[in-house]
């Protein structure tokens, strides 16, 4: 799971081969917030701005991103909150330096930072919607998660009792293949890249990093 993240500087759009976006947000992400995703136009990628929090279109208001900021990938057909942008195959990506969870020693938990070994941007799993809230159209996005049980890095994570999970990193040369995917593409690449490729201990590092 990912509750709260640091999003890409804009300054450091141009590793992405994309120019910044063009709205401000913040310099760390928690549900609610507005932050810059990636989507398909017209066979490239481009600048988003969606609130970290996915919003169905049934939903009254806005406070459901509170509950919605991560999607199992094992329900997500299923749930109310996802099925439709799932079966639209609403696919994003949210680029990010780093991620943060909470890791419990000595029965307390306490906040760990996840982040590519070389601190270049990454970009992980997401999927989006579209719907009027207060007769304005607003995008919103959830992360994708898999179980993390076996996972080297990602299981030490969350409270002990927890089945561990973890968001999914897209590597580069799979993220148009992401963007455009079908269900069943979508499905394939989570559970593969879920299961080893995807914070990999060789690649990614992690350590304390109290607030």
């Amino acid at each position: 799971m990912c509750a709260n993240f640091k999003p890409l500087r804009p300054e450091l759009s141009p590793i992405l081969d994309l120019f910044p976006p063009t709205f401000d947000y913040k310099n760390e992400i928690y549900p609610g917030y507005s932050s810059p995703v990636l989507v398909n136009h017209k066979n490239h990628m481009e600048w988003r701005e969606a609130i970290f929090g996915l919003i169905p279109k049934w939903a009254e208001d806005t406070k459901i991103s509170r509950h919605t900021y991560n999607a199992r990938l094992e329900t997500v057909a299923d749930k109310p909150s996802f099925r439709q942008a799932w079966r639209n195959h609403q696919f994003a990506l949210v680029a990010v330096e780093s991620i943060y969870e909470p890791r419990y020693l000595q029965g307390k938990a306490q906040r760990w930072a996840i982040q590519r070994e070389d601190e270049q941007p990454f970009t992980i799993a997401a999927l989006y919607e579209l719907a009027q809230q207060d007769n304005e159209l607003v995008r919103s996005m959830t992360m994708l998660t898999v179980n993390a049980d076996q996972h080297p890095l990602m299981k030490q994570f969350h409270a002990p009792d927890d089945e561990k999970r973890t968001v999914v990193v897209i590597p580069p040369y799979l993220r148009m293949e992401w963007l455009t995917a079908d269900q069943q593409t979508a499905r394939d690449m989570l559970k593969e890249l879920g299961a080893a490729a995807s914070f990999s201990p060789d690649d990614f590092k992690a350590w304390a990093a109290p607030r």
